[in-house]
């Protein structure tokens, strides 16, 4: 039984090999892109079940996705596949040190989820479900999936993870900012990144992760603030944890919150205490950025223990 679920749409990507435009690109490589299966895989990959929940098209992108999901050994039981509807795609370059996606996702297969779209007793079991703020802009069936979700898993005593992961290039600031509030009180932790929280709020750090809790019902809303390189800090129970980062080379900056969010959530059901959590979750965001791709460079449990020990330096 997964110890973690995660929900939300995984795209085929087709990545330059090297910096440059993608029109002078002589070739692309094939991999997959999805923040919520970033996060499956790399718990899977730390030893923690996780199953991720999503609809992929009857082609050919949707079987690679799903063959190389299922080969890291997340459970993907209760993906569906339809017909009529293409699996999403999107395509990555970098120009000026910045990295630039073009999206190809309008009326993909997984912008048809909606409340229903898995036997929510497949929760049952599972310490987290963990969504993000990619899914409800997809459609407002997503949105309606997402809000459903978490109620479902609520309603089972299992906890809701949620990740803003803003994407300009899918909705507005205001409209994400709004959807974030509307979730709060289904919400036990909330993910949001630096530049993020300056894009919703316009502002971050303490001040902004106490606000965000203070809007919480019970008032036991977990912030985590991820800082890139610099770190991440926490809000628990009225306390604030800062801990620096790893400094190590970068190569691709894509999937590292993903990675954070996944060190977090295993730190979390390993019973770490709260600085521990937080240097996992960095270490895991570290050994993403040294290699090319969203997933490929996640470590397994005894190498993150190695770079947060001291002990090695990765070779990737």
């Amino acid at each position: 039984m997964p110890r973690v679920i995660a929900a939300g749409e995984t795209m085929l990507l087709g990545l330059t090999p090297r910096p440059g435009l993608l029109r002078h690109a002589p070739a692309l490589e094939l991999k997959i892109g999805g923040a919520e299966s970033n996060v499956a895989i790399a718990l899977s990959r730390l030893g923690v079940p996780s199953g991720w929940v999503s609809r992929l098209g009857e082609d050919e992108a949707g079987q690679l996705v799903l063959d190389r999901i299922r080969g890291e050994g997340v459970d993907t039981s209760r993906v569906e596949r339809v017909e009529g509807y293409p699996t999403g795609l999107y395509l990555r370059d970098s120009a000026g040190g910045k990295v630039r996606v073009h999206y190809y996702r309008a009326g993909s297969a997984a912008s048809r989820m909606a409340p229903g779209a898995f036997d929510p007793d497949y929760l049952r079991g599972a310490a987290f479900l963990h969504l993000t703020g990619i899914t409800p802009a997809l459609s407002g069936g997503c949105a309606d999936f997402v809000r459903w979700a978490a109620r479902e898993a609520r309603a089972r005593g299992v906890r809701v993870s949620f990740d803003v992961n803003y994407r300009s290039k899918l909705w507005e600031s205001e409209a994400a900012r709004g959807f974030v509030e509307d979730l709060l009180p289904e919400l036990d932790l909330l993910f949001v990144g630096d530049d993020e929280a300056l894009a919703l709020w316009g502002a971050g750090g303490e001040g902004l992760a106490r606000r965000l809790a203070a809007a919480h019902p019970s008032g036991a809303l977990e912030v985590v603030l991820k800082d890139g390189a610099r770190g991440s800090a926490v809000l628990v129970e009225a306390r604030f944890f800062e801990e620096d980062g790893f400094g190590v080379p970068e190569v691709d900056p894509v999937g590292a919150g993903d990675a954070h969010v996944a060190g977090y959530l295993a730190g979390s059901l390993w019973g770490l205490g709260v600085r521990e959590r937080l240097r996992l979750a960095n270490a895991m965001g570290a050994y993403s950025v040294m290699t090319l791709g969203d997933y490929e460079g996640l470590p397994d449990a005894a190498e993150v223990r190695g770079l947060m020990e001291g002990k090695s330096t990765p070779g990737r």
